[in-house]
């Protein structure tokens, strides 16, 4: 074969040109397939931590966030809730929280950091259904013991205000205490550990 009239510049020019058009076009048919692998922004999100502001939460008031797909709690404990949480604990299944989910942070009476700051994964550790806040006093549905709680309506557990359960109830463990930790005073992060000492 004769290569006397080949321009060898010309034939190296053109080999790189379409090497480096195929690796860009490679690289435009790789992207939608790759990209589709990660996980959506939503299943991210499911996933990371979340923030609650509790500057204007009242005394009593429970507010509601989803973390992980799950409903949380965060319960601003009145004085007399958490005096009624020291009295009332022969009624309870587990009171000291030995056979239930909590950070070490939270292994204690009032299973919190701060007293009067609760929270709990709001589904009823029986079969998952969502208990009910009911923070009234000896309510006639609930009967003269009820001293403020979460009632699970699908069969019949209870739970004081610090989540834990009664005896003879179907619920075997006492409400989960997710990770969480405290920015400032008044902002929480749900789903990180925190470093503080129990309460």
């Amino acid at each position: 074969m004769n290569n006397e009239g080949v321009d060898r510049s010309k034939r190296q020019f053109l080999t790189t040109a379409l090497t480096v058009v195929g690796a860009v076009g490679t690289g435009y048919l790789a992207v939608p397939f790759l990209s589709q692998m990660q996980p959506s922004a939503k299943a991210m999100a499911a996933g990371a931590p979340v923030e609650v502001d509790i500057s204007k939460i009242e005394a009593g008031q429970l507010i509601r966030v989803a973390w992980r797909g799950k409903p949380v709690w965060v319960l601003s404990r009145t004085p007399e809730a958490l005096e009624i949480l020291e009295k009332e604990t022969a009624k309870l299944a587990d009171p000291t929280s030995e056979e239930s989910k909590q950070p070490e942070h939270s292994h204690n009476p009032l299973r919190s950091i701060k007293p009067e700051i609760f929270i709990a994964v709001g589904l009823c550790t029986h079969l998952g259904c969502s208990p009910t806040f009911r923070p009234e006093i000896a309510p006639n549905d609930l009967g003269e013991n009820w001293k403020g709680g979460f009632f699970c309506p699908c069969h019949g557990s209870g739970f004081d205000l610090a989540g834990r359960v009664y005896r003879s109830v179907p619920a075997p463990t006492n409400l989960e205490v997710p990770p969480y930790r405290y920015i400032t005073d008044t902002l929480i992060i749900i789903g990180e550990e925190s470093t503080e000492a129990s309460a």
